[in-house]
């Protein structure tokens, strides 16, 4: 039907591109959301773990009083859980095996030595106090260049030296440099953080009689792979092992893996059918979750005297920490900082080598934006530095790089697909948005307070919806492959869906019942999405990579759209009408002036069939479909950031005075969403650039174990932030979405750093090339400068 047909009383837009408040706030803002934290189970114990203070070194006895016995248990006592393994193809890769408690050698602190179990936490570590575990003191590699010069004793047996592997690129490089005018050179370093959602580690394990499965209720972002994952390392058939994924406290990377914790509660539960219980404190995630972000870049640009980038040279070096996790291993973040930091530009001549190395810390895990923050941040800084090098303003510098939109589809030096967009418009509008010439203007001007006034832009792209073709390249032991969807309407006009992602903050019930109501026009209230448990959803490696809307929304449209011809024509059938005739708007079918319910449709299959039409579809009301794009190297999202900032010379303080956004991640399915998940990105990111560092020391003792000495940003160091939205659809995915979960967290080390080192000029400081942007990394960097040395007398 045409649109103007339909009467105006029907006419309520909740679908794609709509701001519908989240559904699942209503349970969240009064406290009723159901956590692993919230679960109570008859006998359920508690457990504790005893954790290494050593970070290298061998286990040489462990004294257990006999009055403990089957209280407290050691690698030893289980002897059908298997070594966490994550193999890989890549011809480089070593292969190191992660045991759910350490078996003869500790590799970081915090490592877990021994599990105590009593009915309370406090109970559990008041017995692991009478553990007595004896140590051998091993080399320590506090750093990468420590493990690098070891000539033995490597960090896993049949290693030949401390790499996990190393990856090189090489396109077209010499050929291309040899020909370049200017040539710039810059050393960039993140230093390492932890993740810290809001809730951490969680996992309840208990055998269920009446099915007679191990039950698991984890805090995870991937309950089906979990599940494989506990079956695999337990010697368990599949079938016997249920996952259960409550509300999550925040995920963000840290919750897509196979812990140990996570192998060990589910042992108890399976030898001892009993519930067990282990809840992350904080302080344990400070220590043994400090594992993500450090990267050490080595750049240098060749560019032609306008600054248009000929050739780009970069060594990478990643501390992976001392273990790979399963499933998705450490190569995942090497692969992706070579695959991505040519960034959205157009240079043809690229040399990239790649190492990521094992050292005595926690292993490393995919944090928002997997790598994509390192590299953003190292080619943004560099292009900062091409431009003051060839006098011209940095954004100017960007546009003579940027792929152009004419150019799209694009494949880069990197063979990044990216498939639609408008990368220099972004910019335009974001130097727009700031008002740069008011910004110079006003540096010209000079500040009252003495503070100096500073501008950064940053350019990314975000790959996401990563397929099949993309993991399976990086040798990956579950390669993500078509996510499925099961949608039913039910007797009264409702639908339930069904999908194996599970959320964990991005709104997915509400963003998923907005894909269904678009086609079905089923009121979202009355759309049910069901999610988080393998015994109720189809199979989907999960939630990460910014997939979800784009794989699991695309079933859930294709999945509807093959039940909306049967809906259509059992309503035609009821109301005498051809099923062209027929449209679904706000639960009723609605054809010229005649009108049902659609709960008249679900009465008649369900409960009256004998009033269906003869030629009905013996599919029914219910509906699986299984679904991936046709073109499966993923989509790209990408935006600019622009930033103003303030720098007090004298403390070294920094603020944030504005900061805009121009994004684009395709067909928006609720606008308010996309800009929650961007400003939540942001604050990240804005502790990366300036606040949350995981210092270690000589002997790999971490120095951040609290959240005294690990800081966070907080409400008045957010600022107001502006977003303006571009809306590109994928010509690739089923409503043109793209991915929107990782891009926020991307962009502000690089455009911050950028927007201060601006600041700074004319003062004759150092850049600032290292994270985080602390008072006394600044006042360092002044040092050089008359003013700063005047400041520090």
């Amino acid at each position: 039907m045409d649109q103007a047909d339909i009467p105006a009383r029907l006419l309520k837009r909740e679908g794609i591109g709509a701001r519908v408040p989240r559904k699942e706030d209503a349970r969240h803002l009064v406290g009723k959301g159901n956590f692993v934290g919230d679960f109570v189970l008859p006998d359920m114990q508690e457990v504790a773990f005893l954790r290494s203070p050593l970070a290298h070194a061998s286990i040489t006895g462990v004294e257990i009083p006999e009055a403990l016995a089957g209280k407290v248990f050691l690698r030893e006592m289980m002897a059908d859980a298997t070594d966490i393994g994550s193999p890989s193809s890549i011809p480089t890769y070593q292969y190191s095996a992660l045991p759910p408690l350490a078996s003869g050698r500790v590799r970081h602190v915090g490592e877990a030595i021994a599990m105590a179990v009593a009915p309370t936490r406090a109970v559990a570590e008041d017995l692991l106090e009478d553990v007595q575990v004896s140590y051998e003191e091993l080399p320590v590699y506090h750093n990468v260049d420590s493990a690098l010069a070891a000539t033995g004793e490597f960090m896993h047996p049949g290693w030949k030296d401390n790499r996990f592997l190393t990856l090189r690129a090489n396109r077209d490089f010499d050929e291309l440099a040899a020909k370049a005018e200017v040539k710039v050179s810059r050393t960039v370093e993140l230093s390492r953080q932890c993740i810290v959602p809001l809730e951490g580690k969680s996992v309840l394990a208990y055998w269920d009689f009446q099915t007679e499965q191990l039950v698991v209720v984890s805090a995870t972002q991937v309950p089906h792979l979990l599940r494989i994952g506990i079956a695999q390392h337990l010697s368990m058939n599949e079938e016997a092992v249920r996952v259960v994924s409550p509300d999550v406290g925040g995920a963000f990377g840290y919750k897509g893996q196979l812990y140990p914790e996570d192998l060990c509660i589910a042992w108890l539960a399976k030898t001892y059918r009993t519930p067990f219980r282990y809840l992350e404190d904080r302080r344990e995630h400070l220590i043994v979750g400090a594992n993500t972000r450090q990267h050490h870049y080595q750049l240098t640009a060749y560019a032609d005297r306008k600054g248009k980038l000929l050739a780009l040279d970069a060594v990478i070096t990643i501390d992976g920490g001392a273990y790979s996790y399963y499933p998705f291993f450490v190569g995942l973040e090497p692969g992706q900082a070579i695959g991505n930091l040519p960034g959205p530009y157009t240079f043809r001549g690229y040399r990239c080598e790649t190492l990521c190395v094992a050292t005595n810390k926690p292993g490393f895990m995919a944090y928002r934006g997997v790598a994509r923050t390192g590299v953003c941040f190292a080619i943004e800084l560099l292009m900062d530095a091409v431009a003051r090098e060839v006098g011209r303003e940095p954004w100017e510098v960007r546009m003579e790089n940027l792929v152009p939109a004419a150019a799209m589809p694009y494949v880069n030096v990197a063979n990044k697909h990216f498939d639609s967009g408008d990368f220099p418009a972004s910019l335009r509008r974001a130097v727009e948005m700031i008002g740069l010439e008011a910004v110079r203007e006003r540096q010209a001007r000079g500040e009252p307070d003495g503070r100096r006034i500073g501008f950064g832009t940053a350019t990314y792209t975000e790959q996401s919806a990563h397929g099949t073709t993309v993991f399976a390249n990086w040798g990956l032991p579950v390669v993500p492959g078509f996510d499925q969807a099961m949608i039913r309407m039910t007797a009264d006009g409702g639908l339930e869906v069904r999908v194996g992602v599970h959320s964990h903050g991005q709104g997915m019930e509400t963003s998923f019942a907005q894909i269904a109501n678009d086609v079905l026009g089923i009121p979202v209230a009355r759309i049910r999405v069901v999610h988080g448990d393998t015994a109720l959803t189809p199979f989907s490696s999960g939630t990460y990579a910014s997939r979800a809307t784009v794989m699991s929304g695309g079933a859930i449209s294709t999945a509807c759209k093959e039940l909306l011809p049967r809906i259509q024509s059992i309503a035609a059938y009821l109301m005498g009408v051809e099923p062209s005739a027929v449209a679904l708007i706000e639960g009723c079918a609605v054809a010229g002036e005649k009108s049902i319910p659609l709960s008249e449709v679900g009465r008649v299959w369900y409960l009256t069939p004998q009033d269906l039409p003869a030629n009905v579809h013996l599919g029914g009301l219910e509906v699986s479909r299984a679904y991936k794009p046709n073109v499966d190297t993923g989509t790209f999202t990408y935006a600019t950031h622009a930033v103003v900032v303030a720098v007090d010379t004298e403390t070294g303080e920094v603020e944030i005075l504005d900061y805009v956004v121009v994004e684009d991640c395709g067909t928006m399915v609720n606008p308010m969403i996309v800009e929650g998940q961007t400003i939540g990105g942001i604050a990240q990111g804005i502790g990366t650039a300036m606040y949350e560092e995981s210092p270690y020391d000589e002997q790999g003792q971490p120095l951040a174990s609290t959240l005294a000495d690990y800081i966070l940003p907080g409400a008045t160091e957010v600022p107001r932030i502006r977003i303006e939205h571009f809306e590109t659809p994928s010509p690739h995915t089923d409503f043109g979405a793209k991915g929107v979960g990782e891009g926020g967290a991307i962009a502000p080390p690089a455009v911050i750093f950028n927007a201060v080192n601006d600041a700074l000029i004319g003062t004759g400081a150092a850049e600032v090339l290292m994270t985080p942007l602390t008072p006394r990394r600044l006042l360092k960097a002044l040092e050089k400068s008359t003013l700063g040395q005047e400041s520090a007398q």
